[in-house]
């Protein structure tokens, strides 16, 4: 299982929110590229960069933080939040990112997100499924549509997409474990490389989510608070 914490990013800062609220912003760091350095220095190979900005504005905003990590780390680089355009899809790959991570559009412009899958491959394109109750949630998590999160993957699943986020808002920032029960229909139901993402309070959590299957997990505020050390996730790494 891939551990990949992940940065999130409002106003050029490192942050975190929860639940998705804008209101319960933390500010952890000033400078993203230092944090990105020192989970490299840590044996970390992999980053969830989330440009929160973006996700607010339904387009790309953060993508200068992405091309400073991108040039001067190794870290293989997911990118999401406000891509909606193939401009937006574009810049974020030029701008450095190995994925980018589609969500809203995937449920708002369907057309243009397939049409990311065929011209990158499958491989680079990753679904955001992040739900609340189970109802797929757009726009940062401020709206929330009327699809059921397991319908919306196993559709996207049928025209060739192999690797899924899926985030139960609920859970998000925290700190009170995963959402193993969805991620176990999900696993059941789908063959998608599922990246579990929301509530990581703490190393059984991993293993847990491991032992379901899940091919990743994004991890954010359980380093930031200090639940999880990156000398832990340095030896599952």
């Amino acid at each position: 299982m891939r551990i990949i914490p992940a940065i999130d990013i409002i106003e050029g800062k490192c942050v975190r929110l929860t639940k998705g609220d804008y209101d319960t912003k933390k500010i952890y760091n000033e400078n993203p590229l230092e944090v990105a350095k020192e989970f490299e220095a840590n044996g970390i190979q992999y980053l969830h960069l989330v440009d929160l900005d973006g996700a607010k504005s339904s387009k790309i905003v953060n993508y200068k933080i992405l091309e400073q990590i991108a040039s001067k780390t190794n870290l293989k680089i997911d990118f999401g939040g406000g891509l909606k355009s193939n401009e937006d899809a574009k810049v974020a790959f030029e701008s450095g990112a190995s994925q980018i991570t589609g969500g809203s559009i995937a449920v708002k412009k369907t057309d243009t997100f397939i049409n990311w899958v065929s011209k990158y491959g499958s491989s680079k394109i990753i679904l955001g499924a992040d739900c609340k109750n189970r109802k797929i949630a757009t726009n940062g998590w401020l709206q929330t549509s009327e699809v059921d999160v397991v319908d919306f993957i196993k559709d996207y699943e049928e025209i060739g997409v192999q690797n899924v986020i899926c985030t139960d808002v609920a859970k998000d920032g925290m700190l009170q474990g995963t959402s193993n029960e969805l991620y176990e229909e999900i696993l059941q139901k789908t063959g998608i490389n599922l990246i579990a993402s929301g509530g990581v309070a703490s190393l059984e959590d991993l293993y847990k989510l491991k032992e379901l299957g899940c091919e990743g997990v994004i991890i954010g505020k359980a380093i930031y608070e200090g639940k999880i050390t990156l000398k832990e996730l340095q030896k599952l790494c």
